[in-house]
């Protein structure tokens, strides 16, 4: 049983700590015992609203809905709105939407809906001058519509103590906060710049995020490697704050080792500033139970967690840092759970440090806390290149016909018909298919009518018996939970795919809905920031970013000039060679014997990069076969994270060898090997992402919507690829080195002109002359 605990946003001024909202001021200080999570299915955000306004709406003309309501106590504001009040009862009502079985409502819960309904019931007390009221908790069956409706008789005393006790046991909470806030604004004020002296570009950078903070603006920034993009974007967060322009920011990144990166820097600028930083890290990564479920009968960690969260929250909140390892010792010390502690102690930190689905995924937690809080957030997106990938996936689902078939194996008799039904439809669906992979631009509509009934029987299973959400068929129900979202809003930006396994396999199909333009899901994400600065090494052409991602039109956009000079570089272009699928067999000649001598002319450590595990194989044999004693080591499929450590700890300083990867790989960007851990970089691909349907699919969209399908789905990816790859050569202003991009194609004018300006390409051969006026299709 789940209810709609946040169904009506609170406006609360965030730079305030002694402002506090009634929703808030009760979770802080009336919440007790388990922490439980055993799945049910609970009311969306717009089925809560729609249940309010029906109850509203069954009212008579006296009620009030949504009534603004204002009180003091002490020092501390408490501001909300009673879902409805008839003053000629006088009467408050408190509304929560659920579904399935009304007794299933647990008490914890029970006891947090009260305490709002008596809050409420107080205000209207105090401003109105009754002496008596009725307090009343209005329960929406949304299946059926039917209410259920509990009622207290109060006087205003009762109620003024309850206030009070809710009240006192914040009211030193929040002058603990105001106290870290002053100091905080004090000490950010007065903050410089850790290093002293920027970097070239840092500051440029750095004017730049700060502008867009305090101006509310998006800006993407693209920016070298090796400048301090990570220091150069949060210490003008940090003074835009003090300058109380933003109230939070969060640092969002692609990959754990982006996390670290972030942390480091505000390790550095928290010794000039009381900084509270919070690292979320997703909960199968922290779990001390992993076998257990998240309630208080399995789990002891769960067990109590609410009564112990107090003492735990104070303790978190006198250290600065709160990353993985504090968090786990802070939680473990007072019997909580590491994961649930971090996501209270996101209501109290400043900045923020996690992964881009906490602020992108359809049901991000930070997006969603922002909202409710009124947060003017600041967010900065690190590697920002890769939230286009990233955010496909989440906008993605997909359903596998074996899932259905053991969902349906393991389903109660009340749940087997439904998902039966699915079942017929979804042969329906692909009792025609031919190929191994279709896709239609409509989703069809007797088997998303099918789902939604599976769904619905499923949710009304899982809502009468929440112990039985486990095993095959709650997997499936997510799954289709996720899948019905994305039909819902389903349009051009996705696709409907219909996949069959090997030989047509019916045992192996699957459908999906597939994202290919992400972007009308991230403009709102980006509209309801303070700002957002989207940076990376390799952000161009900003409008393919910009198209795709959603940002806005009037986005700022800056290019920081690279401190690194053409000579430290040397980029030779083998215009004799040819990577293209149908080449690749005759290309691995030459490639090994590129390879060969410029490790025969200085022997060291260098990247040799593919555009696939199959020609990577051959291209290390074929090397090998000529150069049997140069030490190689290859990248491999489904590689575990200690033998990416090992690939990586190979780049010895004074080392010698070549490591064979993959591009757009794990090795194409993120590690850091200055100096002579590795002097040079071989890349044979252009990284042109696959021709195959569904990429094809895809340049049809982008060329309807953007008016450059081959360019956004093609071209530009790939030479993003050839870029983060080939910037592992050079990392600092002292570092030398020489790259070989081992294709014909990197020759053309229209290649060039999107590889960085400080490269001195040298061709080699005369096969490059008269190319330059070949049109961009001509690439392929």
């Amino acid at each position: 049983m789940t209810t709609d605990l946040s169904t009506k946003p609170q406006v609360v001024p965030p730079d305030d700590a002694r402002t506090v909202s009634v929703k808030a001021l009760c979770a802080f200080g009336a919440k007790a015992g388990d922490l439980d999570l055993r799945f049910v299915p609970a009311p969306s955000a717009l089925e809560g609203m729609a249940g309010h306004a029906l109850v509203q709406g069954r009212r008579g003309e006296s009620y009030q809905s949504e009534v603004a309501l204002v009180s003091h106590c002490g020092a501390l504001r408490v501001r909300g709105r009673a879902d409805g009040y008839d003053p000629r009862a006088p009467r408050v009502e408190e509304i929560k939407t659920f579904r399935g079985d009304f007794d299933a409502i647990r008490g914890n819960h029970r006891a947090l809906h009260w305490a709002q309904a008596r809050t409420y019931g107080w205000m209207l007390c105090e401003l109105h001058g009754h002496e008596r009221i009725t307090v009343a908790l209005v329960y929406l069956d949304l299946a059926t519509g039917e209410e259920t409706v509990l009622e207290e008789e109060h006087d205003r005393t009762a109620l003024q103590a309850h206030f009070e006790r809710l009240c006192a046991r914040y009211s030193d909470w929040a002058q603990s906060e105001a106290a870290h806030q002053a100091l905080l604004g004090s000490a950010l004020g007065a903050l410089a710049f850790p290093h002293g002296k920027f970097r070239a570009g840092q500051r440029e950078l750095a004017e730049a995020v700060y502008r867009a903070a305090v101006n509310g603006r998006c800006l993407m920034a693209q920016a070298p490697t090796g400048i301090g993009k990570t220091l150069a974007t949060l210490f003008p967060l940090l003074k835009a704050r003090a300058a109380r322009k933003i109230d939070r920011i969060f640092f969002l990144t692609a990959k754990t080792s982006g996390r670290a990166v972030a942390l480091d820097a505000l390790r550095v600028l928290g010794k000039g500033a009381p900084v509270r930083v919070l690292e979320l890290t997703a909960r199968d990564k922290v779990c001390e139970y992993p076998d257990r479920a998240c309630n208080g009968d399995s789990c002891p960690l769960a067990k109590g967690f609410y009564d112990r969260l107090p003492a735990a929250r104070e303790d978190a909140a006198r250290a600065p840092r709160l990353d993985r390892q504090s968090l786990r010792h802070i939680a473990l010390a007072h019997t909580v759970c590491p994961y649930f502690l971090a996501q209270e102690m996101a209501h109290w930190c400043d900045v923020i440090v996690g992964d881009y689905n906490y602020y992108f995924d359809g049901s991000a937690f930070l997006y969603a806390t922002m909202k409710d809080a009124d947060w003017r957030a600041a967010v900065l997106v690190d590697e920002a290149h890769n939230l286009l990938e990233r955010a496909r996936g989440m906008y993605t689902a997909q359903l596998d016909g074996p899932a259905l078939e053991e969902a349906h194996r393991a389903a109660p008799a009340t749940v087997r018909g439904a998902l039966g039904r699915l079942y017929r439809e979804w042969d329906t669906v692909q009792q025609s298919q031919t190929e191994s992979y279709d896709t239609a631009d409509e989703i069809p509509e007797r088997f998303a009518r099918a789902l939604q009934a599976a769904n619905t029987a499923m949710g009304e299973y899982f809502a009468a018996t929440p112990d039985a959400a486990q095993g095959p068929l709650q997997r499936f129900f997510f799954d289709a939970l996720q899948f019905a979202r994305l039909a819902e809003a389903f349009d051009d930006h996705s696709v409907f795919e219909r996949t069959l396994g090997p030989a047509q396999d019916q045992q192996q199909r699957s459908l999906a809905i597939r994202n290919l333009v992400p972007a009308p899901f991230l403009e709102p994400r980006f509209a309801e920031a303070s700002s957002v600065t989207c940076f990376s090494g390799t952000l161009s052409p900003f409008g393919f970013y910009r198209d795709a991602l959603g940002l806005p039109p009037e986005t700022l956009l800056l290019d920081v000039a690279s401190p690194f000079h053409g000579h430290q570089l040397r980029v030779e272009v083998a215009t004799h060679v040819s990577t293209r699928f149908r080449d690749r067999a005759g290309s691995l000649r030459s490639v090994a014997e590129i390879i060969g001598a410029q490790f025969e002319r200085l022997p060291g450590n260098y990247l040799a990069f593919f555009s696939s595990f199959d020609y990577l194989e051959k291209a290390c044999a074929a090397f090998l076969a000529r150069h049997p004693g140069v030490p190689v080591w290859a990248q491999t499929r489904g590689m575990a994270e200690a033998e990416r450590h090992d690939f990586v700890a190979r780049f010895e300083v004074g080392g010698r060898g070549i490591g064979f990867a993959v591009l757009g790989g794990a090795f194409g960007e993120g590690i850091d090997l200055p100096g002579s851990r590795l002097v040079g970089a071989f890349v044979a691909s252009l990284g042109l992402p696959q021709y195959n349907a569904l990429n094809e699919i895809t340049r049809e969209r982008m060329q309807a919507r953007f008016g450059k399908g081959y360019e956004y789905t093609y071209l530009y990816p790939g030479l993003q690829k050839v870029v983060q790859a080939a910037g592992r050569v050079i990392r600092t202003e002292q570092d030398r080195g020489v790259l070989h991009l081992l294709d014909d194609r990197f020759a053309r004018a229209e290649i060039r002109e999107l590889l960085p300006p400080w490269w001195e390409l040298r061709l080699g051969g005369a096969q490059a002359a008269g190319k330059k006026g070949e049109s961009a299709d001509a690439v392929r």
